[in-house]
This record gives C-alpha cells, sequence and structure tokens, in this order.
C-alpha cells in the first residue's frame, strides 16, 4: 500500500514537472484550444475558468499568467482564428499564377468558403456570442487587407476597376459572410454551389 502511494506520489511529481517545462507557447495552445472546445459545447457564459484549466490539465496560476479574464482568451481565440484563416486562402491563393488575377480571386473566394464551413461552429461562439466594443479589432481587419491587397493588385493590373479596393473588399467579405451564414443556417454546407452563386455575383461586379 505504502509502495503504491509511493509510485502515485512520484508519477503526480513528474506530471507536473511536465506541465512546467512545457514551452509558453504550448500552455497557451493547450489553454486556448481547451476554451474553445468548451465554448462550442457549453457556450461562453456557462464556461469557467475553472472548466478551462481542468480541460487543459494545468493550474489556475497558469492561466492567469497568461490571461486576465476569459474574454481575453475570446479575443485571443478570435485573432487566431483569423490568422489561421487568412493563412488557409493564402495557400490556396498561392496555388495560381500570379499574373491570373480572376483565378486569384475565384481562389481566395472558394479558400474562404470551404474555410468558414469547415469551423463556423467555433466562428459562431468567438465571433457571434462576443461582442467587443471596440469596433476597429484586428481579427477583420487582417481578412480585409489580405483581400484588399488581392484587389489592389488585380486593379493594378488592369484585371478590374474599382472606385476602392477596401470599399470592394469590404462589400465582398461581408457578402460572402452572409451568404454562406444563410447557407449553414438552412443546413445547406456544401461549398460548390455556395461559390458558384458568389463567384457569378461578384464576377459580374469586378467586370463592370
Amino acid at each position: 500500500m505504502v509502495a503504491k502511494a509511493k509510485t502515485e506520489g512520484l508519477a503526480q511529481i513528474r506530471r507536473s514537472r511536465t506541465r512546467r517545462v512545457l514551452p509558453a507557447e504550448v500552455r497557451v495552445g493547450d489553454l486556448m484550444s481547451a476554451a474553445a472546445a468548451l465554448f462550442i459545447a457549453k457556450g461562453i457564459e456557462a464556461t469557467t475558468v475553472n472548466d478551462i484549466v481542468e480541460r487543459a490539465g494545468v493550474g489556475k496560476g497558469t492561466f492567469y499568467h497568461y490571461f486576465e479574464t476569459k474574454e481575453d482568451v475570446i479575443v485571443a481565440l478570435r485573432e487566431r482564428f483569423s490568422r489561421d484563416f487568412t493563412a488557409e486562402v493564402a495557400q490556396a491563393v498561392a496555388s495560381c499564377p500570379t499574373d491570373d488575377h480572376r483565378a486569384r480571386f475565384a481562389a481566395w473566394l472558394r479558400g474562404t468558403v470551404e474555410a468558414y464551413i469547415a469551423n463556423y461552429k467555433l466562428h459562431d461562439v468567438v465571433f457571434h456570442e462576443f461582442r467587443p466594443g471596440n469596433r476597429n479589432v484586428k481579427d477583420k481587419e487582417i481578412v480585409l487587407a489580405q483581400l484588399g491587397e488581392l484587389l489592389a493588385a488585380g486593379e493594378a493590373a488592369g484585371a478590374w476597376k474599382l472606385p476602392d479596393a477596401r470599399t470592394a473588399a469590404i462589400v465582398i467579405f461581408d457578402g460572402m459572410h452572409g451568404v454562406v451564414d444563410d447557407a449553414i443556417a438552412g443546413d445547406q454546407r456544401e461549398a460548390e454551389p455556395i461559390c458558384r452563386r458568389l463567384s457569378e455575383l461578384f464576377s459580374r461586379m469586378l467586370s463592370g
């Protein structure tokens, strides 16, 4: 009995040491992933800091070392979502020739629709349930900057003409967002028909 207790005590010490030596980015990532899973399963309001640290397998002190509040985790999740989103879309765009701007826009459109549909549950939680007071949030700016650069490059090459690339980026992104939301609400999660409808609409706008 004593030997068993000693063995269990040593195992607990090893686990504790393992948690302490994990790199900071791993601990932060574990906390954010745990929070994301809980927010999706229970909702933001019902999820507590205790829930997050328990699922992540860390102490509460670790949580407060990196985040002051639960809301800080949500903001970090929004920013990570947008970074991952734009990185995934950038890969799709990079697969097209640099001088084929219409193909690059089509790749951007397909990439955003597919990424949005694949991650809509987390998106709905951190973007719809949580509304920050500051309108100038970083997460949307990352996406708009990416699209704005793509549109500006196409205009410079004569692929299309726009009154203002940023305004067009806002209209296109928000329009895509609304159409995909509507499709998901109607339990339609096939990217192909959504992309086809949006492509036809946006192509007319860009050709104008």
